[in-house]
């Protein structure tokens, strides 16, 4: 029998769209994408909502705070959660909380009781509801493909997101100024419009019937599954390897989306909407290339191939004069973007059983998140004092500089034959 760790080293022999004649996977993934197209919307929302309440730039820093502190607060834990609990019925808890939150936030905004503080706590229990679903969550994949579609099924997943981010704010904006961009109404209507959006994914795990859970997913009591999962991490090379290219990419590639605004403001708003539109667009793009790629490439070439490619959009969409080139360069990073976090997400997949699987996919969500959060600071600090044009440069160095390390942290390791 294979092991969980060679299943993506197999080549992959099917399209980039052939997880979507498996059933199961394809009314899932349109549910996912409608649930993230509402989720975008209430994030374009609460921001609009926070300037419409206070002035106050702290109070709107604090919504993007309120976002991203769940994933170091409580990733691990909920990986640990996924693992010793059904993981059908720990996600149509966790899908029902964040239908629960995203309408008591409609309902108040509507009836214009609302506050600032209230809007912070309802985005934190938001957060905190899809940082607890993201490891199940990602868990399902391998439960409704077969093996050889893993590797194209992950990178759906992550083209499905992307279609929803390009989409989920047009729409959210278009519903925010017909229902009042003047007042919270129209926010309050985008809040309640994600709340049903979440019911196409409550209704497909509601009928799903999975498969019986490993037993000894609920042999080991909270503490311990964390502690577990650790040290199944450390022992383990596969998924060092998997949490060490990820940091090394992440620090340095989220250079790209904090200085982007800085990047586009020669361009205007609509430079900044055209360039965000164009890396959705590339790493849509880059779902196909990345199916293509497999059936020639390791997944070390393919990292390595897209890191350069990442590295030299970097340099040159701080150099570009015109808004066409920076769109390309855009687009570029998308790419690379998704063939790069695909690749190491089905690493991250295939490197661990089924009972330890959402313990190591929340360990890389940590990583991952954690990584562009830490990184995003560093690099905002970086442009300050030597400028925009020399921290993307940097960060291009940097990411150049990781794959020096890519011979002892090998996603396919090498065999010796004697």
């Amino acid at each position: 029998m294979e092991s969980p760790a060679s299943l993506q080293l197999t080549p992959a022999q099917h399209s980039a769209l052939s997880p979507l004649r498996e059933p199961l996977f394809r009314s899932l993934w349109i549910a996912a994408v409608i649930s993230y197209t509402g989720s975008w919307m209430q994030t374009v929302a609460t921001g609009w909502l926070m300037t419409s309440l206070t002035s106050s730039p702290m109070w709107v820093s604090l919504v993007q705070v309120a976002v991203s502190l769940p994933v170091f607060l409580i990733a691990l834990p909920a990986g640990a959660l996924a693992d010793i609990v059904d993981r059908r019925k720990f996600l149509l808890f966790t899908q029902s909380s964040m239908v629960a939150a995203a309408m008591v936030l409609g309902v108040m905004t509507l009836t214009r009781t609302v506050t600032p503080e209230i809007l912070l706590v309802f985005t934190f229990l938001l957060g905190v509801g899809a940082v607890m679903n993201d490891p199940a969550w990602q868990s399902l994949t391998p439960d409704l493909v077969p093996p050889s579609k893993l590797a194209a099924a992950v990178a759906l997943n992550s083209a499905g997101f992307n279609i929803a981010r390009a989409v989920g704010p047009a729409l959210g904006g278009l519903v925010i100024a017909a229902m009042g961009s003047r007042t919270a109404s129209g926010s309050g209507w985008a809040f309640l419009l994600n709340a049903v959006s979440f019911f196409g994914v409550i209704l497909f795990l509601y009928h799903w019937k999975p498969a019986k859970a490993d037993p000894r997913n609920g042999s080991a009591t909270f503490a311990g599954a964390i502690t577990i999962g650790l040290r199944y991490a450390r022992q383990e090379p596969q998924i060092r390897t998997v949490l060490v290219r990820t940091l090394l990419f992440s620090l340095p590639a989220s250079a790209f989306f904090a200085l982007l605004p800085l990047i586009a403001s020669k361009f205007g708003a609509e430079g900044f909407g055209a360039m965000l539109a164009f890396f959705g667009t590339g790493a849509l793009a880059g779902a196909a290339v990345l199916a293509l790629a497999r059936r020639h490439l390791s997944p070390d070439t393919v990292i390595v191939c897209a890191t350069l490619v990442f590295a030299v959009a970097l340099c040159g969409l701080v150099r570009a004069h015109t808004l066409a080139v920076a769109s390309l360069y855009s687009a570029a990073a998308g790419l690379a973007w998704i063939s790069i976090l695909a690749t190491l997400n089905v690493a991250a997949q295939t490197a661990a059983p089924g009972w330890v699987r959402a313990r190591v996919i929340s360990m890389y969500v940590l990583v991952l998140q954690g990584g562009l959060a830490i990184g995003s600071a560093a690099w905002g600090i970086v442009a300050s004092r030597g400028g925009v044009q020399f921290a993307l440069t940097a960060a291009a160095a940097m990411l150049a500089a990781g794959l020096l390390l890519a011979p002892w942290y090998r996603l396919q390791p090498s065999t010796n034959h004697n």
